[in-house]
């Protein structure tokens, strides 16, 4: 199961693949951890996969299904920006995997977009191969995507507004919004905007950062929790508010404090599933190690050379996948580390301390929404 729990010698094989399409991006976000980030090595690579990458990537992703019996994988194309590609190579690249894969075994496909180059003959096309369609925004107003602005300055917002309304007319193909927080917008502003675009799930992202590289908004002193208490309002906003969108941090922390696995890499300690193949067929760790140094993502391993249960094996998977025993001994004997888990593990980087055996750097915030979680929840429960 993709949320089972697991010991450092368990074998948990991977479920989703995050496949590179396109290893560029049309636009230029201004607090972008790939393109303003210390990892630079998408300058070396081809900004599109080779079609002989593709196919070499979909007979990994079968032989890694066919060992381990798997009924089910998750491929999720992405970039870069997957769409400067058009609609065919994404096709190209469902078709090799879906015929690779064993008898038995079924693909879903999703796309990771900014939205800018979609269009209606576009969202046809993928929605006829069965593809489901993310977005990435700020927010639902011009001004909360201030900071999502092309190469030449200009706003995104006006492209991303109509593909918006034309995911909204295709719910089977609209998949949900990503929204990396920005501490100065309100999170009143940002859920209400965001719940007015009617997507069926939201989920807030704490920006990129760790010990080295600290959030935007400062996070002393001792006490102070500017993105926990942003998250406790929004979540009160949400718990209170009526029908809305499932807001993936929100659900999953519930989750976890009712007693089942997390399916997230943000909170829980279930095993992480997923691995990344790069343009060049390189497999990589989850894009958010690139947050913190040159290079923590790499593994050395390509598909050409190397199966995916090679990848298993590998000393940063292994770390990532060890659930508490992978925590330093703060976390370790934390009251809520079944449900923190840490936190993201890119967020627990320190250059000169420990590496990612650190508490997160949002410590402090996850602590605060989980307690206002659980007293909520409590709270409800005690009413019924």
């Amino acid at each position: 199961m993709a949320g089972e729990k697991t010991g450092p010698t368990a074998v948990v094989p991977f479920r989703q693949f995050v496949l590179k399409v396109h290893s560029r991006c049309n636009l230029a976000c201004t607090y972008c951890y790939i393109y303003a980030g210390p990892d630079r090595s998408w300058r070396a690579r081809p900004p599109t996969v080779p079609a002989a990458t593709m196919r070499q990537t979909a007979l990994r992703i079968a032989e890694h299904a066919r060992t381990h019996r798997l009924r089910e994988v998750r491929i999720d194309l992405h970039g870069g920006e997957p769409l400067l590609t058009g609609p065919g190579p994404l096709l190209a690249q469902a078709a090799a995997v879906r015929a690779a894969l064993p008898v038995g075994c079924t693909a879903e496909f999703g796309v990771q977009t900014n939205g800018t180059l979609l269009t209606r003959d576009m969202i046809d096309t993928l929605a006829a191969a069965r593809f489901r369609l993310g977005l990435s925004l700020d927010g639902g107003t011009p001004g909360l995507n201030r900071r999502r602005i092309d190469h030449a300055g200009r706003p995104s917002w006006p492209a991303v507004s109509r593909a918006v309304r034309l995911l909204h007319d295709r719910p089977e193909v609209f998949a949900g919004i990503l929204c990396t927080i920005d501490i100065t917008a309100g999170p009143a502003e940002v859920y209400d905007s965001l719940r007015a675009l009617d997507p069926p799930m939201v989920d807030f992202l704490l920006p990129h950062a760790n010990w080295t590289s600290p959030p935007p908004a400062p996070l002393g002193p001792a006490g102070r929790t500017p993105y926990g208490d942003w998250l406790c309002t929004a979540f009160d906003l949400w718990w209170d508010g009526g029908p809305g969108p499932r807001v993936r941090v929100f659900t999953e922390i519930l989750g976890l404090l009712l007693g089942r696995p997390s399916s997230s890499e943000a909170v829980g300690l279930s095993p992480v599933v997923a691995l990344v193949v790069d343009t060049d067929g390189a497999i990589e760790q989850v894009d958010s190690l690139k947050s913190t140094y040159e290079g923590a993502a790499a593994t050395g391993l390509d598909v050409f050379h190397h199966t995916f249960d090679d990848a298993l094996a590998h000393p940063g998977m292994a770390a990532r996948r060890s659930g508490r025993d992978g925590l330093g001994a703060q976390c370790r004997g934390c009251a809520l580390v079944e449900v923190c888990g840490g936190g993201n593990y890119a967020h627990r980087y320190r250059a000169d301390a420990g590496g990612f055996r650190n508490p997160s750097v949002y410590c402090a915030d996850l602590e605060r929404l989980i307690r206002h979680i659980a007293a909520r929840l409590d709270a409800t429960v005690a009413l019924n």
